[in-house]
């Protein structure tokens, strides 16, 4: 990725790029984000931007399958989250999800993902550990609780659903506390100039709504110049 939209991009929140991506495709209808509330287990982090690396679990059941193939496939996700490309975000879909109760994402987990270099961990299923989790890698969750149940491995670098949002292994995903979204591909290219855009025809209102005396007259002065530069 170019280290500047790169850059700019841990710099804004989701709801700020969502916007920019229909600015860059000049037309509203953007609809490959999360849907509900989703929690952050560090609000006040960076946006956590990245290629994803998915993989499915469950855990409200044991495994049916034999323990050595689940010790297999679990090292085979491990060697995934660990290889490029980077920077990356880990995208887990919990199977069980509405009912998900194996909080996979704790303070070991985290800490090996961390570890391996990737930028943070999205998932529509649980988290725990919210005081012991480390510094510089974000987490956002479905839920939180304190099992991880029968937590394992399902699959590996396969299409994932996170709350009405579809994720390819290999996508480009930007997240926070807002949720998350899927960067089109065709749109990457455009982004960087979309983005400040954006934020230069907000401060067009944004400005004199923050001004001593802004009154009616003033808003739609600004409102005007506004719309003009959306347009």
């Amino acid at each position: 990725m170019d280290p500047s939209l790169l850059t700019l991009l841990q710099e804004v929140d989701t709801p700020t790029v969502c916007n920019a991506i229909e600015v860059a495709q000049g037309t509203r209808g953007f609809s490959n984000f999360t849907r509900g509330t989703m929690l952050a287990s560090d609000p006040d982090a960076a946006a956590m931007v990245g290629f994803a690396k998915t993989a499915k679990i469950a855990a409200l059941a044991p495994p049916e399958e034999p323990a050595d193939v689940i010790k297999a496939r679990r090292m085979a996700y491990y060697r995934h989250m660990s290889e490029p490309p980077r920077p990356a975000v880990a995208v887990i879909e919990d199977v069980d999800f509405p009912d998900c109760i194996g909080a996979y994402w704790g303070e070991v987990n985290t800490t090996i993902h961390k570890g391996f270099g990737l930028s943070g961990a999205l998932t529509n299923g649980v988290m725990r550990d919210l005081g012991d989790l480390p510094q510089g890698f974000p987490v956002v969750a479905g839920s939180i609780g304190p099992s991880h149940g029968f937590v394992h491995v399902r699959e590996i670098g396969t299409p994932v659903s996170i709350l009405g949002m579809t994720v390819n292994d290999g996508d480009l995903v930007h997240a926070d506390r807002h949720g998350a979204l899927v960067i089109p591909k065709d749109v990457v290219p455009l982004l960087e100039a979309a983005v400040r855009k954006l934020l230069e025809t907000e401060q067009l209102i944004l400005g004199p709504a923050g001004a001593d005396g802004f009154d009616f007259d003033a808003f739609a002065q600004a409102w005007a110049a506004f719309e003009k530069s959306r347009t």
